[in-house]
């Protein structure tokens, strides 16, 4: 017997007395292999002294077996089949605390942190034996005062199984694992007992499937009888229950599949089924289609809704992305509405439909040219009338919008940039369409023909520059009922427009910016008109003509600006005042421009009526695409004054010797003009607007008014008399407008900034396409709400406790605005609204929210929604309410947050009343 020591293992051999037959000398033989095929990584002490030999007598009677054969052993070395070992690969292990060899029993046992690695196979284990013997691995738990501790996780490839123990044949690579957790895809499977068949099938018997993170005590399971799982493609089962907290529920099913693909792959969509009891549709089966996982870089959802009264609705959505060159989405909806049933006296049908399309592409793609779409057009009734959202921005915003562009800069000297526009816009009140089909600019780059090679540009001449301008543009206005059709095209302006601006800058007297500038244009025309009067008709007659025309106008100005600096110190010797001083900025600048008259361009028509002959002015160019040139002669002199106020503060930290700048007023501005060449009316009303911040930062207050200089007459018109002429004051205020905007939240109060939220709520309305709050609602789109959601957790980072602290989190946001008028004695007050939203977190998983707010002028409450979510865990309910006006509906959503079960839902809602279009 000989013994091994070291400080990290403990190697114990047994050899007893070898008896001189061929099975044993055999049995010598297939040991020694063995070790070399391990490869057994065990450094042996080193030595400190030779350990001097001793003479044994062994009493052992050495025979010859008659059975042995030498002859034998000579063919089997020659034998022309080439032997293969079982092991294809070394062995590696290790263990903490001890690794014993007992070659008797042919097993090694490790203890305490002990790790074995072969090929792909990775175990780790409290305590673990290898029986190479019969080529399996036993691995289990360390057992202490406290319980069970070092779990075994067995790890092959991607694959990771945590199981309480496990036998592993390292000849077939089969196992039989014993409570294992397993993670698949976002799911995971617990099993009593699971069954390793090869490295792509394992059968598992009374398992439990489940996307809860607490896998102590999930919220919810699946409990399988018995079950087959494909790592990272599939689990089938057979009768499978779904159990809550443990308890049974009656969902259940004769047998269930479970998609586990990592990646993207085509599958069914299941519907939700309900009925819409607001509208008398009947039942119905919402949001059911089919995924198609084209390739990686683009896919297709195609999903359905029919109800039973016979309406339908049809979607189609598709997001594309290629890395560092663009990425995208196309959305197209179709809803055909059917109210009430066919034959009944309220029985309507109405037909609309919407087109979404996002696109952007990387910066880094082509740093010369780029494109990009924002699309968003269809219907005028559609927010109002689609049956599967809840889109209060777009519902309560008149105006739809849309722009695809492309850029391309040639680089040179001068830059010279090509850009190629397609607008849309449209005015879902009155239903009328405004589209660029397309709009091409060309631009070159402002040149300075006198500046010096090198060096600094001064002066007047060294300062002219001038630039060429392009514009070409085919635009076609229409209606909704046209839009798609051959007449809407029946009105559409072509036309171009050239622009050369010179301009040139120099200082004088150190302090005045003075400017001079020139603007050439020349107009081109492939609409035109002519004018007469038709005697026979005894009336004016319009001809359209069709033809190139152009016309060519330019105007000449000049201005000059400066900046004056005021300054008040309360800071004395020996004081440090909590304001230390106030400086005042002023930017006065005066302009003035001349623009001739271009009587060229205009033709007369005599029209005889019973006071006689009168002659009429018309040009030729009235409708054309870029509007007509002048026949007035203007020499006008514009001033406009902008002022800033600001503070120096004392610093609230007392480290600090260096003030704090706040503004006190961050602008207010005059502007106003006077036309020397005018008949009348010479002075243009005073514009005033101003706008600060206060409550650090967290109030914002604009306001706007303007003040008009001449009277009125007794039918209310302007006359050519000064206000205080009149018996007046100086200035009659016209119009005049106040919008303050309030934000606030806990965070407020704690020193942490609500920027964080803001930048939320601003890509919510680019979103949306609405406002930058949720004054008018949070969106809820129904059929986006199976594929796009996110775990809400995560996409915020939070990390919620089990105990809650005194912490109630909530924000608010507050808006008043109010509109006054008075361009001819009106005295009204157009608007007056206050309106708020905000959400509180009651509990760390319960949110309240509410928007809504009240109009002074109409005396009513403006559109309101109450919101009621509970974050379930795995699970996520909600319930928003809007509870009255003539969007008066409810929504009530539970369901797994996980995309993996996300068609494990119920979804029940109470549609607003159909409210037709004109």
């Amino acid at each position: 017997m000989s013994f091994q020591k070291s400080s990290h293992t403990f190697t114990k051999i047994h050899l007893k007395g070898l008896r001189t037959n061929s099975l044993h000398i055999l049995f010598a033989l297939s040991f020694t292999v063995f070790i070399n095929t391990f490869s057994f990584a065990q450094e042996l002490p080193t030595k400190n002294k030779e350990i001097p030999p001793t003479r044994v007598k062994d009493t052992a009677v050495v025979k010859v077996d008659s059975l042995f054969n030498t002859k034998e052993i000579d063919s089997i070395q020659q034998d022309s089949v080439k032997k293969t070992e079982f092991l294809k690969d070394i062995v590696k292990y290790k263990a903490k605390d001890s690794v014993i060899t007992d070659i008797l029993s042919q097993k090694i046992y490790l203890y305490n942190d002990t790790q074995i690695n072969y090929q792909d196979l990775e175990i780790t284990a409290g305590v673990m034996v290898i029986d190479y013997g019969k080529n399996l691995v036993y691995a289990g738990r360390l057992k202490d005062s406290t319980g069970y501790t070092q779990k075994p996780v067995f790890t092959q490839g991607a694959n990771i199984i945590k199981p309480d123990s496990i036998i592993f044949n390292t000849k077939n690579k089969k196992a039989i694992i014993f409570n294992s957790v397993t993670e698949q895809s976002g799911g995971t499977i617990i099993s009593e007992r699971t069954k390793k068949e090869n490295d792509s099938v394992f059968f598992i018997g009374r398992g439990k499937f489940t996307t809860s993170e607490n896998i102590e005590d999930p919220e919810y399971y699946f409990l399988m009888d018995k079950a087959k799982i494909v790592p990272n493609k599939k689990v089938v089962t057979g009768f499978t229950q779904m159990y809550i907290y443990d308890v049974p529920t009656p969902i259940a099913l004769p047998f269930a599949f479970f998609p586990m693909s990592k990646k993207q792959s085509s599958g069914i969509i299941f519907p939700s089924f309900g009925e819409d009891t607001g509208n008398d549709r009947g039942y119905f089966l919402q949001n059911g289609g089919y995924y198609f996982a084209i390739n990686d870089h683009v896919d297709l959802a195609v999903l359905g809704d029919y109800y039973t009264n016979g309406s339908y609705g049809l979607r189609l959505e598709s997001t594309y992305a290629t890395r560092y060159k663009y990425r995208g989405n196309v959305a197209f909806r179709y809803e055909n509405l059917l109210n009430s049933e066919r034959g009944f006296p309220d029985f309507s049908q109405n037909t609309i439909y919407n087109i979404r399309w996002s696109h952007s592409q990387d910066a880094k793609a082509n740093p010369n040219s780029r494109f990009s779409a924002s699309v968003n057009l269809g219907s005028s009734q559609f927010f109002q009338q689609s049956i599967n959202q809840i889109n209060q921005a777009n519902r309560l915003n008149n105006t739809l919008a849309s722009s695809v562009s492309y850029s391309k800069t040639f680089q040179g000297e001068p830059q010279v940039n090509l850009n190629l526009t397609a607008t849309h816009s449209q005015n879902t009140n009155t239903q009328s369409v405004n589209l660029t089909l397309p709009t091409v600019q060309a631009s070159m780059g402002r040149v300075f023909p006198f500046a010096p090679k090198s060096g600094a540009k001064k002066g007047a001449i060294h300062n002219i520059n001038f630039q060429i301008n392009s514009r070409a543009e085919y635009r076609i206005n229409t209606t909704d009922s046209l839009f798609g059709k051959s007449e809407m095209f029946d009105d559409a302006l072509a036309g171009m427009r050239h622009s050369i601006p010179v301009n040139t800058n120099f200082k004088v007297f150190n302090y005045f910016n003075v400017g001079v500038n020139a603007n050439f244009e020349e107009s081109w025309a492939l609409n035109t008109i002519n004018r007469f009067y038709d005697s026979a008709l005894d009336e004016v007659v319009t001809v359209e003509q069709n033809g190139f025309d152009r016309f060519l106008t330019y105007n000449v100005g000049a201005s000059v600006g400066t900046t004056l600096y005021g300054m008040y110190n309360f800071q004395k010797e020996g004081k440090n005042p909590k304001i230390q001083a106030i400086r005042h900025v002023i930017r006065p600048s005066l302009s003035y421009t001349v623009t001739p008259a271009f009587d060229q361009y205009y033709e007369t028509y005599e029209v005889m009526d019973a006071n006689g002959t009168t002659t009429e002015d018309f040009t030729r160019f009235e409708n054309s695409l870029f509007g007509s040139p002048g026949n007035r002669f203007s020499s006008n002199v514009g001033l406009s004054i902008g002022n800033n106020i600001e503070a120096k503060v004392r610093s609230k930290d007392s480290t600090k010797t260096e003030g704090e700048k706040v503004f006190l007023l961050n602008n207010l501005n005059f502007a106003t003009s006077y036309d020397i060449a005018a008949d009348s009316l010479n002075l243009r009303p005073v514009r005033v607007t101003g706008g600060t911040q206060i409550l650090n930062n967290k109030m914002n207050i604009n306001f706007g008014l303007t003040l008009d200089p001449y009277a009125l007459d007794s039918n209310n018109n302007k006359i050519n008399t000064l206000n205080f002429n009149n018996g007046g004051s100086v200035f009659r205020m016209t119009s005049a407008n106040l919008n303050i905007s309030y934000s606030l939240s806990n965070d407020s109060f704690s020193g942490k900034g609500d920027d964080d939220k803001d930048e939320e709520a601003d890509k919510r309305a680019a979103t949306a396409n609405g406002r930058t709050d949720d004054l008018f609602g949070k969106t809820q789109d129904f059929a986006d709400k199976r594929l796009g959601d996110k775990d809400r957790d995560k996409e915020k980072g939070e990390d919620k406790n089990d105990f809650y602290n005194y912490k109630m989190p909530w924000n608010l946001r507050l808006v008043y605005a109010t509109n006054y008028t008075n361009v001819r004695r009106e005295n009204t007050i157009s608007s007056n609204s206050l309106m708020f939203t905000g959400d509180v977190e009651v509990s760390p998983r319960w949110s309240v929210g509410a928007s809504s707010g009240y109009d002074f002028q109409n005396q009513g409450f403006t559109f309101t929604q109450l919101r009621f979510e509970r974050d379930l865990l795995s699970w996520r309910m909600n319930f928003t309410w809007i509870p009255f006006s003539n969007q008066t509906s409810w929504n009530f959503f539970i369901g797994i947050k996980s995309n993996l079960l996300k068609d494990l839902k119920y979804d029940q809602r109470r549609q607003p009343d159909q409210s037709l279009g004109n």
